[in-house]
């Protein structure tokens, strides 16, 4: 049986089964964490089916802003004798852009508080009360990995006019909304000031910058979306796997408090 152990947040997501397929095939067992229980199940058993080795596949139902939930987790985590090697906080909301019911554009001048702060629980502070909570694992082997997932909208802002045919900003009815940005940026500052707090630990933190991944959009952003990227396509589900075996293991040892960036050149125009 395996001795090493990843917990994925967000894990019934896009991403986040990717990250569990990519430690699970280098023997690590996998904990998996999510607020949607259906998506979870069905991203378990395909994991599950396909795991290496004899590791473990686990599974748990959720909400990662809740610290009460987070340290149930951490505490029957501890009572199977799994203390947690590598987090990946994985989780955030990633509004869809597309037609929004009633008045939620995404426009700041519509966007509510209720809606800024669902996004600010689920991605700042989940990132934080995970990190807290799994980094005290780490701490008793005196070693670990933190991987924070950000986004290339979390170094730079959101050009609002790809959420049009027409490019015209004029014309853009849905955008980007503000929390997202915000989240997404305040990741990388969690990074920052974890990496230096815990490296006495020998606890490593460090930030993946994913750019936008191919999930069947609309035509007409994947054609604007693709004009910005150098390498003129979409990131693949798979394109992070490498990123992640290497943030998560001892080949990334001398890497703490940086960011990894993989978007195709999108931020560099």
């Amino acid at each position: 049986m395996s001795d090493k152990n990843v917990v994925i947040t967000g894990a019934g997501g896009l991403l986040g089964p990717e990250h569990a397929s990519a430690l699970n095939e280098l023997g690590y067992n996998v904990i998996m964490l999510d607020n949607d229980k259906t998506s979870l199940n069905n991203k378990f058993i395909k994991i599950n089916k396909n795991k290496k080795y004899k590791t473990k596949i686990l599974k748990y139902f959720c909400d990662i802003s809740n610290e009460e939930a987070v340290n149930k987790v951490s505490l029957d985590l501890k009572k199977k004798n799994l203390i947690v090697d590598v987090l990946i906080n994985n989780a955030d909301l990633n509004p869809k852009m597309k037609k929004y019911k009633n008045n939620f554009s995404g426009r700041v001048e519509d966007y509510s508080i209720e809606n800024l702060k669902n996004e600010i629980s689920v991605g700042i502070v989940g990132s934080f009360i995970c990190s807290k909570i799994f980094g005290e694992h780490m701490k008793i082997k005196k070693k670990g990995s933190i991987i924070n997932v950000s986004s290339d909208l979390g170094i730079t802002a959101p050009d609002q006019r790809v959420y049009h045919s027409s490019e015209n900003i004029n014309n853009v009815k849905n955008f980007k909304p503000i929390g997202y940005s915000i989240s997404k940026h305040a990741v990388i500052g969690i990074t920052k000031y974890l990496a230096t707090y815990w490296a006495k630990y020998n606890i490593r933190c460090n930030t993946l910058v994913p750019g936008a991944v191919f999930n069947g959009q609309p035509k007409f952003l994947i054609k604007n979306v693709k004009k910005r990227i150098p390498l003129n396509r979409w990131a693949r589900k798979t394109d992070y796997k490498k990123a992640i075996q290497f943030l998560a293991t001892d080949d990334s040892c001398y890497m703490t408090g940086q960011s990894l960036i993989i978007d195709g050149g999108r931020t560099i125009w």
